[in-house]
């Protein structure tokens, strides 16, 4: 059930003309009164063909007019309107029990509370089967206004309340991060014009196509600006920015005039100040210790980064910088793929911005990297190779499931819905880029006696997920993978146990896809030297790393296998 509280008006005779009028499109069938403030003696032109539009408005008017003839100062903004309607699937509720509902949403809202003989005055109408309309006039009988903060919140609450009680579709709970539903002269607007988009959508899918190629607030702005959008920034006497807001191009009033919205109006995340906390961090200082080793490419670097996003992050706002930083990612990363994928991946990071904001403050200096990496795939000149671009989609696709899941574990439901949904679009995409690739794989597989030698690194490695490996369609690809990654001087076995720690496969779809863009990402440089590695260990420690350099259960798999170093290849 929705309960939709519309702009305070100041024509009362006007909206009961719209209530009692035939709708629209003639969709008004039997208007009438079911519930108000004081339904004794409450002349309802719907059931009385002597009352008129006129009276009914007279008789709600009445505080407002006592209030601006004792006051001398006119109320304009008296008229509160708010539509409640049920789900399509939900069952037709009667006169009596839309009356309920309406009582409890004008409580609620702090229309009439409970027990409140001095309240404002005000009707339900219904005119259809599934919705009613409330209107009232926000002036109480003791001429004061009543307090309506946050009445939008606690309507939502009764709605979800409602729900249960009646046995309706149950909605999410709101958390006041959504952005603005476009209005009914919003969508006109846009159909009168050709647009796909309202004016606000449409500015909206360009400011976050421009955040991840600004490195400030004024970059962005100067970004926009070239991308031909008109910008209104407000400056102090000091030449500060102070706020912006942005046109559309052809988007004027009735004189011709360009039409802004301010950044806050757009959606929630786009002001000025959070734009700014954004864009305006620090790369943290890196300890001497650190390896100095960098990624090839910046789609290299990206997967890289977005290890930092793990399941179980401690800190909700490094969590939080995390996931808003992902959002920049997956429309860097929509940018500069190729065309084919391009149309998923945008509806990707369209999903994903709603996934992006939540309460929770975000400690964006925490994902400087995760940022850094967005900002240098938007600034590079060449395209992704098939196997850099595999192993980003693949790895956005966890990303995204991990910040599903912190979501729920927090009780965003909006929020996991939306990664939800962004995670469907990704997989799309990682499918597409990968399919070329499994073919290419899977046309040379390793021999057979190298084959079951992978078959016994499998079981040694991964025992709990071995047989959904193997069985996987993609099975003889990951043979490929593994045996090439061999041939590089890398052990398979190991391999394969550090992409299982690094995207459990208990919920993947198909293991062996996952496994292979992981090795292959992984694998692509040569295999570490591993007596440097345990002589730095032992100068750093004081200890040589223990246990043996192959796993026994790997040995034995490896002894099952004669012949098996070195092996032959095709």
């Amino acid at each position: 059930m929705i309960a939709a509280i519309k702009p305070a008006g100041a024509n009362t005779r006007g909206l009961l003309a719209y209530l009692y009028g035939p709708g629209r499109h003639d969709e008004h069938l039997d208007p009438h009164i079911v519930a108000g403030f004081a339904m004794l003696g409450m002349p309802d032109p719907g059931r009385d063909p002597d009352t008129t539009l006129t009276q009914l408005a007279h008789h709600l008017d009445e505080p407002v007019r006592l209030r601006n003839s004792e006051f001398g100062r006119k109320v304009t903004d008296h008229v509160w309107h708010c539509p409640v309607r049920a789900a399509p699937e939900d069952r037709h509720l009667s006169d009596a029990e839309w009356a309920d509902i309406a009582q409890r949403i004008v409580e609620a809202a702090g229309i009439a509370p409970p027990g409140d003989n001095l309240a404002c005055r005000w009707i339900a109408v219904r005119h259809a089967d599934d919705h009613i309309h409330i209107l009232a006039t926000t002036v109480r009988e003791d001429g004061r206004r009543p307090k309506l903060h946050d009445s939008g919140i606690r309507v939502g609450d009764a709605c979800r309340q409602i729900e249960k009680d009646y046995g309706l579709r149950q909605l999410k709970k709101g958390d006041r991060t959504a952005g603005r539903r476009p209005t009914q002269a919003e969508m006109h607007k846009a159909e009168r014009l050709g647009w796909e988009q309202t004016s606000r959508d449409w500015l909206q899918d360009r400011i976050r196509a421009a955040i991840p190629h600004a490195g400030s607030a004024e970059e962005l702005l100067a970004y926009l600006e070239a991308d031909g959008i008109a910008v209104k920034p407000r400056r102090g006497p000091s030449g500060d920015l102070l706020g912006y807001a942005v046109g559309r191009p052809g988007d004027l009033n009735k004189d011709d005039e360009q039409i802004f919205h301010p950044g806050g109006k757009i959606a929630p995340d786009l002001t000025l100040p959070k734009l700014k906390a954004r864009l305006e961090t620090t790369a943290p200082e890196e300890h001497p210790s650190a390896r100095r080793e960098r990624p090839t490419t910046p789609w290299h670097q990206a997967t890289d980064a977005l290890d930092t996003l793990r399941p179980g992050m401690a800190d909700d706002t490094h969590a939080q910088a995390h996931i808003t930083a992902l959002s920049e990612l997956i429309e860097a990363t929509a940018q500069k793929a190729p065309s084919p994928l391009q149309a998923e991946l945008r509806s990707a990071s369209r999903a994903f911005a709603r996934a992006q904001r939540s309460q929770i403050r975000a400690e964006n200096q925490a994902a400087h990297t995760l940022r850094k990496a967005a900002r240098d795939i938007v600034q590079t000149a060449t395209g992704p190779d098939g196997s850099a671009l595999v192993a980003l989609l693949a790895a956005l696709v966890w990303a995204a499931i991990v910040a599903g899941r912190w979501h729920e574990a927090k009780g965003h439901a909006h929020q996991a819905d939306a990664a939800r949904q962004a995670v469907q679009h990704l997989q799309t995409a990682a499918d597409q880029a990968l399919a070329p690739t499994l073919t290419e794989l899977a046309a040379r597989r390793p021999r057979e006696q190298a084959h079951r030698a992978l078959v016994g690194d499998v079981w040694a490695a991964a025992p709990d997920h071995a047989e959904r490996i193997l069985t996987d369609p993609a099975w003889p690809a990951l043979a490929t993978v593994l045996a090439d990654a061999e041939a590089g001087g890398h052990q398979p076995h190991q391999l394969l146990k550090e992409a299982a720690a690094q995207r459990e496969l208990t919920t993947a779809r198909q293991p062996a896809r996952v496994l292979i863009t992981r090795i292959q990402h992984t694998g692509r440089n040569p295999a570490p030297n591993r007596r440097a590695e345990a002589a730095r260990r032992r100068s750093t420690n004081g200890t040589w790393p223990a246990g043996s350099e192959i796993p026994a259960p790997q040995q034995a798999a490896r002894a099952a296998t004669p012949g098996r170093n070195p092996r032959p290849r095709r």
